[in-house]
């Protein structure tokens, strides 16, 4: 019930005295019945106070009053006037100076009136609102037995709430899509306060909104007991200025959508082991023609390019969580199919587009708010057939590997980006390289330590410079004969010919991994 129709209510005989901005059409909070000085430690916000004044012994006593109230939240007093014969102009003005409504209560009608009509009244809105809820569950019901889409459904509620609604996955992906996607800035906000957010139903603010309200963010499902692989409904708006009526109207298109996320999953559960398959033919060399049956069976387009990706997540649960969100990631870019493969590591089939690596880049960078202290690495082929599936599959798990040796919570490597020494380097143990770089160039550390020639340096700069030596001169401001007594020091100490290709790589890798 509004404040605005316990006013209009003609057996009561309310009158306005002052009203604050916007409370007269919000739904009545709390009574309570007071006569207390200061009584706001018994408040908690959101009360409509009723008094009869008993308090006020001078003026002064209103702003007492009225500031204790509004100070916990109190939005509305209900003021009686038999104590005192009038609504004193004193408790008036407190209540301009403090934003509190405050509404006159005549002489012949009780505070008990005022409650037994609000309680009257709420509870026919109570049975007006479950009988309304039950009808809407029977026609959301009845509408997916009849095989009407998530889609449709999300509409039908959009229309009826007055704003646009849309599921979404952790990773950006618009399971039920708005009148337009969002944009991406505005999917890495929505995303975050999901994966952040202590409590549910959340508000996100992002670029893109209502008014710049934002978003409401409604969770679907069980699923929610892992962020990660949950489902959110997302709506256009403030949730918390909306009536009764349609925010149960929100948490019935969520049951609904829960089980709609139940069919899906089902479904790709049964294709996992067509997956599996193909990907044990792809292991063993199988031929390319069964392969390709294999792939089509569980749904990718074996004819055109594909890209292959192995994922891998760390120190969070379950295999099946990386499974769900590799999936996920996967219906972004059209009919992908993902399996187990060794070592705990997912692999995937995708279609190959020139956008991919970026955009898997994206979705998967948005779990990371969520992902605590895992590690989630996902490694990418390149471009590829289906007569070449082998080689791209040790592509993405050396890529894969390469991502797992980076520190961010979420890394995305492609094979393209392996080809750099410096990720080659990433992928061997600490221990490994610093050996390495000790046994190359052990005796030139311990040379420089003893004598201050600075063989490191010239070093660096001599390999820096194409092994030039008048570049390499030039560049440490030293004559071309010390440069060259330097490296020739260094060929000495380590054994190694820096004319040489071999021997030079040798010391370049071993500079690398210091």
């Amino acid at each position: 019930m509004l404040l605005t129709e316990l006013l209009d209510a003609p057996e009561l005989g309310l009158r306005l005295l002052h009203s604050a901005g916007g409370v007269l059409d919000r739904p009545i909070g709390r009574l309570v019945t007071t006569d207390l000085l200061e009584p706001g430690r018994y408040l908690n916000g959101g009360e409509v106070v009723l008094t009869g004044l008993v308090w006020r012994r001078r003026p002064m006593d209103s702003e007492v009053f009225v500031a204790s109230m509004a100070g916990r939240g109190a939005t509305t007093i209900l003021a009686g006037k038999a104590q005192l014969g009038d609504v004193p102009t004193d408790l008036i003005e407190a209540c301009r100076r403090h934003e509190v409504t405050l509404i006159e209560v005549p002489v012949e009608i009780a505070f008990a009136d005022i409650t037994e009509y609000v309680a009257a009244a709420g509870s026919a809105e109570t049975g007006a609102r479950l009988s309304a809820s039950l009808v809407r569950q029977r026609q959301l019901l009845s509408s997916i037995a009849a095989g009407r889409s998530l889609d449709e459904l999300a509409a039908r509620i959009s229309a009826e709430i007055g704003h646009d609604c849309r599921v979404l996955t952790a990773t950006g992906r618009h399971v039920v899509p708005g009148p337009s996607e969002l944009d991406p800035d505005t999917l890495d906000a929505v995303t975050r306060r999901f994966l952040t957010t202590d409590r549910m139903p959340a508000v996100a603010t992002a670029r893109a909104g209502v008014g710049g309200s934002g978003y409401s963010l409604f969770p679907i499902g069980s699923g929610f007991g892992n962020r990660l692989t949950a489902w959110v409904l997302v709506i256009e708006g403030d949730y918390t200025t909306w009536s009764r009526d349609h925010v149960e109207a929100v948490h019935e298109l969520c049951a609904i959508a829960a089980l709609d996320r139940a069919r899906r999953d089902e479904g790709r559960r049964a294709l996992r082991p067509l997956v599996a398959d193909a990907l044990a033919l792809v292991e063993s060399g199988a031929a390319q023609a069964e392969v390709a049956a294999r792939l089509r069976q569980a749904g990718a387009h074996s004819e055109r390019p594909l890209v292959v990706a192995v994922a891998g997540l760390r120190d969070d649960g379950p295999s099946e969580v990386a499974l769900s969100l590799l999936e996920d990631v996967a219906l972004t870019v059209g009919p992908a199919v993902v399996a187990p493969g060794r070592d705990g590591l997912l692999v995937g089939f995708l279609p190959f587009t020139p956008e991919l690596p970026e955009h898997l880049r994206r979705a998967f960078g948005r779990l990371a708010p969520g992902l605590n202290r895992a590690h989630l690495a996902v490694g990418i082929s390149g471009e590829t057939s289906i007569d070449a599936l082998a080689g791209a599959l040790e592509e993405a798990r050396f890529a894969q590997r390469a991502a797992g040796a980076a520190r961010a919570p979420v890394s995305v490597v492609t094979s393209d980006e392996v080809a750099s020494h410096v990720l080659l380097l990433a992928t061997l143990p600490d221990d490994v390289r610093r050996t390495y770089s000790n046994r190359v160039l052990g005796a030139v550390l311990d040379h420089d330590r003893r004598t201050h020639a600075d063989l490191l340096m010239t070093l660096q700069a001599f390999l820096a410079c194409s092994c030039s030596w008048t570049r390499t001169a030039e560049s440490l401001h030293l004559h071309v004969n010390t440069v060259r007594y330097r490296i020739e020091r260094v060929e000495q100490l380590t054994g190694r010919d820096l004319s040489s290709l071999e021997d030079r790589v040798d010391v370049f890798l071993a500079l690398k991994s210091l």
